[in-house]
């Protein structure tokens, strides 16, 4: 009977109770500490329900001077009494444990209630990290394909500048070349100014020399034609007189 009520409690107990695997490993726990609980407590009750039948029904009747009916008589009744003490105290030791069992359930039962409140505060909990997540994980796909963007568009842009790069640095080869031609070929120029200004000096100067020297000669030859003249008015008349500025004219 005891049996029957601890297997019924259990069932509804475990009735009560969801099917995920956390109140699958309550179940087990619950289980093994009623198991190991009823085991101990029925050695404990069984020896002392024998030391209190035999207390009790030690003393009954006296089965000195009896004959076998009435020994057979007292016997019996001896054993309805002791059957009759065995049923009270396993009937109180029932209502003992079935006490027990049902406060341990009430207490497992607290202790579910505050792990489901535990475990709703953590779902909440993993749901608002959930959606953090879920918005952390937008946010980053969104960086992400922008990042991409722009990482073509600096792909894009630096072939472009690399182009551009290489196109200018054509350009500043051919003007570099072009330059140093150009500056080879003033140099080259001055050069041959320079040459040809050394020799119109050198001219300028034998020009000089040959106009001072024709300078001298009409300056001699203007004072003997005077000389002449001067000769000649004397031999006739009238007198001309050759001024040097008509000469020169």
């Amino acid at each position: 009977m005891s049996k029957e009520i601890e297997k019924k409690g259990l069932g509804w107990f475990k009735g009560s109770r969801t099917t995920s695997e956390t109140n699958e490993a309550w179940e087990t726990i619950i289980t093994e500490k009623e198991a190991s609980a009823g085991v101990e407590m029925e050695e404990i009750n069984s020896v002392e329900m024998e030391a209190q039948a035999e207390s009790t029904t030690k003393n009954v009747f006296s089965k000195d001077n009896q004959d076998k009916v009435s020994l057979d008589l007292i016997v019996a009744v001896e054993n309805m009494l002791k059957d009759r003490e065995l049923f009270k105290i396993k009937q109180s030791e029932l209502s003992s444990r079935l006490q027990e069992a049902n406060e341990t359930i009430s207490r497992y039962k607290q202790d579910l209630e505050k792990r489901d409140l535990l475990i709703q505060e953590k779902n909440s909990e993993i749901h608002s990290l959930e959606t953090s997540l879920s918005s952390k994980q937008m946010s980053y796909d969104q960086l992400l394909e922008d990042y991409k963007d722009y990482q073509q568009k600096s792909t894009t842009e630096y072939e472009s500048l690399s182009n551009q790069l290489e196109t200018s640095q054509d350009k500043y080869t051919k003007l570099n070349e072009e330059f140093t031609n150009s500056k080879y070929e003033h140099t080259r120029i001055v050069s041959e100014l320079e040459e040809k200004i050394r020799s119109i000096e050198i001219e300028n100067k034998k020009y000089a020399s040959q106009y001072q020297q024709i300078l001298a000669e009409k300056k001699e030859l203007m004072q003997t034609i005077n000389e002449f003249t001067e000769r000649m008015s004397f031999s006739f008349a009238p007198k001309a007189t050759v001024t040097s500025s008509e000469v020169n004219e």
